[in-house]
């Protein structure tokens, strides 16, 4: 193994693997075989019916065939001179109805076998996702995208191979064994010695075999998991390879870790390859001297031929249903680990909401109190008016229709207040790893309408505090208050579908435009998408599209600029239409002309709602009413532009130059 191959390699064996389920089978077992078994036949609850059915037919499958060579006997014997004609006809007849039965049962079996894994896995792989959706943002941060990939496909397609096939063939090849084995010996007990003799043969066969096979199969599989990984590494970098031109360094590391996976995967498939092929010649060998035997026994009359020859195949059929065994009983073990990887998802504690206040639709009356009324909170209340009729219904006012939090008092009533954008942090402590602080003691506050900009290096802390106003994290010390209700109070899906977010990583789905614009708000209409695009400044170079607004976008927007999957991420959020905008680096990806026109866009949708912007551009957060410089988790100066200006701070550097802003 070369040198430089040993270090790509230590950097990529403990990837996902990517390898397919025939290797897995080899190398990995469940921690807990018992109890998954348990869980997963759990999850075949609504098919316990079929299950059973299908099982029961595929035993009786399995004990036909077993049947069916018995009456060979009867048969062989009512061929010699003096038997009776009838004999022969009825054990052929009885033969030939015991195989029909025996093909039917498995023909059924299997089919409902396959029904119920179908509806299994359709279920597993359903409430897996499902949680997902429901699990924190924090277990995202921690587990690679394609660690979480593998539990839908390499695993999920392992279970569905044991439900649908190993189980059956498993239980088929056991009966059959344990049916052939009762079967010899009821026959011939002196015959069934050599029989054990070559099942203790194949045994020591399969340990030596099959443990140098495993040993290989390891080294095969952690080499291709990393030369899969390496792979992956270089197409995803290949610009980065083309402009310091490492393509001979990739092609030698490439070269040195192919050849150690060739290595690997001779010696695996040669030691898998030798182990049918040496149970083969155990099984003829057996054939043989069980023949040479029963010609011994018959010939001295201690034995029939039709004993002999029901034997015999017996005999034939004993060996490969011990070697299937050995097979399924691998898969069933790769099965049952890549399902105990799906129940450790599953197990994965749920994004926790103990908030008892919603968001409602309401209307302002007379002296500005506010009434619930029916409806949909999230409906364009900012155009729509109600009447207000005065209790004496003589007088007339115009009310406006708003957004509210709906909170329960002590006395079992609601109260309204009404949703303004009014964001504060009160001595926020907060660390992504207990004892690794990253937020020290910050205090600010955003007033509704206001325009709060965070700068500071990489690290600093300003994503953070948009992420806690989201509450992807939970904080520890302090407090969060939106309109004065402690976040922790507010349901999150309330708390977030007020909040509009325009991220740094645009994410674009495969779909039109039109969809991924949607996105924010997916009761928009065409009417509000494209009004939403005007306000982005991307109407323009949608309208240039060769289907417009209906133009469908590859996976992650890739068939477009990166600047304009900034303006469709910018007028996802316009769509949206929130009370608080959170800009994180919105205009990061665009060109300066195109950030004019955007900023010019953004300060119409950004009038009178609260908006948090993350800028790097200083030109950005000029006309922010207060700016937050923040450096190691802290607030070290805030104020305006002029403010800071004049304190010759940070800030003051940062915009003269003396100091460049990461």
């Amino acid at each position: 193994m070369s040198e430089e191959w040993s270090k790509v390699k230590a950097t990529q064996v403990n990837r996902t693997n990517r390898g397919p389920g025939a290797l897995n089978a080899r190398t990995e077992k469940p921690k807990n075989a018992l109890k998954t078994v348990i869980r997963l036949f759990r999850t075949l609850s609504g098919n316990v019916v079929k299950l059973v059915i299908a099982l029961l037919l595929i035993v009786t499958s399995s004990l036909a065939g077993v049947a069916g060579t018995w009456f060979l006997k009867p048969l062989l014997n009512s061929l010699f001179p003096g038997a009776v004609l009838t004999h022969f006809v009825r054990s052929l007849f009885i033969m030939s109805i015991i195989y029909t039965v025996g093909a039917l049962s498995a023909y059924a079996g299997n089919r409902i076998m396959i029904s119920v894994a179908q509806r299994a896995t359709n279920g597993i792989r359903a409430n897996l996702f499902n949680h997902l959706q429901s699990l924190p943002i924090s277990y995202f941060d921690t587990h690679a995208h394609g660690e979480l990939m593998s539990r839908f496909t390499n695993d999920v397609d392992n279970v569905n191979m044991a439900l649908e096939q190993s189980l059956s063939q498993t239980i088929t090849s056991l009966m059959t064994v344990v049916g052939t084995f009762v079967m010899m010996l009821v026959l011939s007990p002196l015959l069934t010695v050599f029989i054990i003799i070559m099942i203790i043969v194949m045994l020591l066969v399969v340990k030596f075999v099959g443990g140098k096979s495993s040993k290989c199969f390891r080294e095969q599989q952690n080499s291709l998991g990393a030369l899969d990984g390496y792979i992956e590494e270089m197409i995803e970098g290949q610009k980065v390879v083309k402009v310091f031109n490492h393509e001979e360094k990739a092609q030698s590391e490439f070269n040195a870790g192919n050849d150690i996976l060739r290595k690997a995967s001779t010696d695996a498939q040669t030691y898998s390859g030798v182990l049918m092929p040496i149970m083969g010649n155990i099984s003829y060998v057996n054939y043989a001297v069980t023949a040479m035997v029963g010609a011994i026994l018959c010939i001295n009359g201690k034995m029939d031929i039709g004993t002999v020859g029901a034997f015999l195949q017996y005999t034939r059929s004993f060996s490969q249903p011990i070697t299937q065994i050995a097979n399924q009983v691998n898969l069933l073990l790769a099965a049952l680990a890549g399902a105990e990887r799906i129940f450790d998802v599953m197990d994965q504690a749920v994004e926790s909401d103990d908030g008892q206040t919603t968001l409602v639709l309401a209307k302002t009356g007379q002296n500005n109190e506010l009434q619930q009324i029916d409806g949909d909170p999230f409906a364009d209340f900012r155009t729509s008016f109600v009447p207000v009729i005065s209790e004496n219904n003589k007088q007339a006012d115009i009310g406006r229709q708003v957004l509210a939090w709906s909170s329960q008092q002590p006395d079992g009533s609601s109260k309204l207040t009404e949703l303004r954008g009014d964001v504060r942090f009160q001595n926020v402590i907060f660390g992504y790893i207990p004892n690794e602080t990253v937020l020290h003691d910050v205090t600010l506050f955003a007033k509704p309408g206001q325009k709060i900009a965070f700068v500071g290096s990489t690290g600093a802390g300003k994503t953070t505090i948009t992420n806690l106003i989201n509450r992807f994290y939970e904080i520890e010390q302090g407090a969060i208050t939106y309109d004065g209700i402690d976040i922790r109070q507010i349901r999150k899906s309330d708390l977030r579908r007020t909040l509009g977010v325009v991220l740094q990583d645009v994410h674009l789905f495969k779909g039109t435009i039109r969809d991924n614009i949607r996105y924010g708000k997916l009761n928009a209409s065409d009417e509000e998408i494209e009004r939403a695009a005007k306000i982005a400044n991307a109407d323009t170079f949608i309208s240039h599209m060769p289907d417009g607004y209906d133009t469908m976008l590859s996976p992650d927007g890739s068939n477009l600029s990166q600047g304009q999957r900034q303006l469709l991420s910018i007028a996802r959020a316009a769509v949206a239409d929130p009370p608080v905008l959170i800009l994180d680096e919105a205009t990061s990806s665009v060109d300066t002309r195109t950030e004019i026109l955007i900023e010019r866009g953004m300060d119409h949708l950004m009038r009178g709602r609260t908006t948090f912007v993350i800028a790097h551009r200083l030109s950005t957060v000029r006309n922010s009413n207060a700016i937050m410089v923040l450096e190691h988790g802290q607030i070290i100066e805030r104020g305006d532009h002029a403010d800071l200006m004049a304190l010759h701070g940070r800030y003051y550097q940062l915009c003269t130059g003396a100091m460049e802003l990461a």
